[in-house]
């Protein structure tokens, strides 16, 4: 062990600049990598509702646009269909299932108010939308992904399974009485009288 008044030697005072160095060059990385840059993007876009869905929207608008001028990729459409209909579906379902075993929704009026909890919030449905369309988009640029299918056929086998997945869900809804979106409490206006109940 080393006396305090020992001076370091030059081999130490070098691989300590070096080191830090390093550990400043990782830490500067690190800060401003991609994924990072990234995951603040997302992070400043989540109170941005209504911009992040015309992007989604503009996007969805330029797949079919390609799929329309190149005439082909259909089965990516399709798959492309299923799976926002799956994220849909699982946007408008609560997190936890009235009909398994859990706490279940409000039944009356005089319950506290508890807004919808979805099993898909709106920014994962978003983002795992725009991820999916994304990934459809790239997948139209190279031909094995381009399956001869007859398109028609497809088309009204995803409108069936839409209807009949819709029909089903809304059922739930009406079964569990409860609404996939909250505004908030219910407030009164002002001047209104608000009747207590006295004891």
């Amino acid at each position: 062990m080393k006396a305090f008044d020992e001076k370091p030697t030059v081999a130490e005072v070098v691989s300590s600049g070096i080191a830090q160095r390093v550990a400043a060059s990782a830490n500067h990385y690190n800060l401003h990598s991609p994924p990072r840059k990234l995951q603040q993007l997302l992070d400043r876009s989540t109170v941005h509702i209504l911009p992040r869905w015309l992007g989604f929207a503009v996007c969805l608008a330029l797949y079919g646009l390609r799929v329309y001028i190149i005439q082909g990729w259909f089965i990516v459409t399709y798959g492309l269909g299923i799976f926002l209909l799956n994220n849909f579906i699982g946007f408008l379902s609560p997190q936890i299932d009235p009909d398994g075993d859990g706490p279940l929704l409000p039944t009356s009026t005089g319950d506290n108010f508890k807004p919808f909890s979805r099993r898909v919030p709106e920014f994962k449905f978003w983002y795992t939308s725009i991820k999916g369309v994304c990934t459809a988009f790239f997948m139209t640029f190279f031909s094995i992904f381009d399956v001869p299918v007859f398109w028609p056929i497809l088309l009204v086998y995803f409108f069936a399974l839409f209807f009949l997945t819709m029909k089903r869900q809304i059922k739930h809804m009406i079964k569990h009485e409860y609404v996939p979106w909250s505004w908030g409490k219910k407030s009164y206006a002002p001047g209104r009288q608000v009747h207590k109940i006295r004891k």
